[in-house]
């Protein structure tokens, strides 16, 4: 496939839990991971800025956070030799432009975006909401145009959430008479059906909820995790038929086992029981996820400072570029 001339691209995830789910990984970073390998040029953030949203009381846990996903993003295959991976907040340029956007996005744009609603949700009806929450889009679209990028990796439901960085970008261009920036695509896998993980309750994987398996889990703690993992309901004996498409297993099944159609198929027909699939599924998981968890053990505190360090001055750079254009387009600077 030809590249874009302009090649990079910018995702990221906040840090606001010190572990990523495989919902998080097949959702997201396995796309990062294959783009970064065909080539384009990546800017891998941790959004620890974005965690203070809901977690403004412990910046400590924040901070502490960010090297954890940062090593997760490397575990995952994302290469520090391809990709820049550095924390939002070590690049100084994304609280100066979100200042300077927040004086020129107007309200109510802000009051639409579906985001918002979801993180008053988060906070909760007891808890005061932050001027954070509201600024939530304005800091994203920050984080985005500051590196110009071609497009934005995103799942084909998280694309209304973004429509708001576009129009901003086009206001600004209109305000002070320079196409400073230009309009990025969404970056929508072709294959989007492993992009939603159910969590082991069935529900949204969610840390929140307790349901998930975690890319930095042991073998054992993985195998507890599924033994736990929700099932057909009806399936009381091994030789009732299941339904796969209702469980968490058979789904998991689906991403995680080449045999995964036979395994369906006799689920179905009640010819193997829900402790086969378990231990078949925790057999596949433990062999896929390998892999990540030698990667990730080769991480020490050190190393992950150095990528962190090597990554902020390469975002830095590129940040730097457009805040020199955002100046003299302004002209008060």
């Amino acid at each position: 496939m030809e590249l874009p001339a302009n090649k990079r691209i910018l995702s990221g995830m906040r840090s606001s839990n010190p572990r990523l789910h495989i919902g998080n990984y097949e959702g997201a970073l396995r796309n990062w991971v294959d783009l970064q390998n065909q080539g384009y040029d990546m800017y891998c953030m941790v959004a620890d800025l974005h965690a203070l949203t809901t977690m403004y009381e412990e910046p400590g846990e924040v901070s502490r956070n960010a090297r954890e996903v940062a090593k997760d993003y490397i575990a995952a295959g994302i290469d520090p030799a391809k990709s820049a991976v550095f924390v939002q907040s070590h690049v100084r340029e994304h609280s100066e432009l979100h200042l300077l956007f927040s004086m020129m996005t107007p309200l109510g744009w802000l009051e639409r975006v579906p985001t918002y609603k979801e993180k008053q949700e988060d906070l909760g009806a007891a808890e005061r909401e932050p001027y954070g929450l509201l600024g939530y889009p304005v800091l994203q679209t920050v984080d985005i145009l500051l590196y110009k990028p071609y497009g934005v990796p995103v799942g084909r439901d998280q694309a209304p959430h973004l429509e708001i960085g576009n129009d901003i970008a086009l206001r600004f261009n209109r305000l002070y008479g320079k196409d400073v920036f230009t309009p990025y695509k969404y970056m929508i896998p072709e294959d989007e059906s492993r992009a939603k993980v159910p969590g082991l309750d069935m529900r949204k994987m969610s840390k929140s909820y307790d349901n998930c398996i975690y890319l930095s889990d042991t073998e054992d703690q993985t195998a507890a995790r599924i033994k736990s993992a929700f099932t057909t309901p009806t399936k009381i004996k091994k030789d009732d038929p299941g339904v796969p498409e209702g469980c968490a297993v058979c789904q998991y099944l689906r991403l995680y086992s080449k045999d995964w159609e036979t395994q369906w198929d006799e689920d179905r027909q009640g010819l193997r029981g829900c402790m086969q699939n378990k231990k078949e599924l925790t057999e596949a998981l433990n062999e896929y996820l390998r892999p990540m968890r030698e990667r990730r053990a080769a991480l020490d505190d050190a190393t992950i400072e150095d990528i962190l360090r090597d990554g902020a001055a390469r975002a830095t750079e590129r940040a730097a570029a457009t805040m020199a254009e955002v100046r003299d387009a302004m002209g008060m600077f």
